[in-house]
């Protein structure tokens, strides 16, 4: 498995817990936040989870082989490169903006990285969902299954959760929509269900 954009490696360390794949990469451009995944692994004891420090667009083939993962998942910057204000914070705005890697580069760097048949899972802004399902149909990389995460029941959906499979057939499965809140500070039983069932699967110190 591979998380592209890994930041302090939550995701990484999170699915290593719940899924324990033989291996997890994480790929992150920013130094101190490779010293944070890599701190972060060994406080919960994940011995699978390895840190690699490089730019997503030239990924090093001796860590991370193309078409060799089974999975890869990432949270690509939701801001275009063009759009919005800039992060005084340096950090958060590589993080957040598409300051250093696109959209695009996301994308194409998971369908190099995917053998055949393998999965992409992406977190996504909605209103740009057009955007990225075209880009992902470019890349090889078929949209299957597709869930939209609203913030409250009647509100507008704010995040797409799309899984894709590389050389894909064309069809897709679009999932009942996840409602995150019930009111201001009470999660809905569902979203609340999610977050327990991670707790329940972490690692014990």
């Amino acid at each position: 498995m591979l998380e592209l954009g890994a930041g302090c490696g939550v995701i990484s360390i999170a699915l290593a817990a719940m899924h324990q794949p033989r291996e997890v990469i994480a790929v992150e451009l920013q130094p101190e936040l490779h010293m944070l995944i890599t701190r972060n692994a060994e406080l919960n004891a994940i011995a699978t989870l390895r840190a690699v420090t490089s730019d997503l667009r030239n990924l090093p083939d001796a860590h991370v082989a193309r078409e060799s993962f089974d999975a890869v998942v990432a949270n690509p910057p939701y801001r275009a490169s063009n759009a919005g204000r800039i992060s005084p914070n340096a950090a958060r705005h590589v993080a957040r903006s598409e300051a250093s890697a696109t959209l695009e580069d996301f994308i194409a760097a998971a369908s190099r990285c995917l053998r055949p048949g393998g999965r992409a899972a992406l977190v996504f802004v909605a209103d740009r969902t057009a955007e990225l399902i075209a880009m992902l149909r470019e890349h090889r990389l078929e949209p299957k299954r597709i869930r939209f995460v609203h913030p409250y029941a009647g509100a507008p959906a704010s995040t797409i959760l799309l899984e894709a499979r590389k050389h894909g057939g064309i069809e897709a499965a679009i999932e009942p929509p996840l409602i995150l809140f019930e009111a201001p500070g009470v999660y809905t039983k569902e979203a609340r269900a999610v977050l327990d069932e991670i707790a329940s699967r972490a690692p014990e110190k």
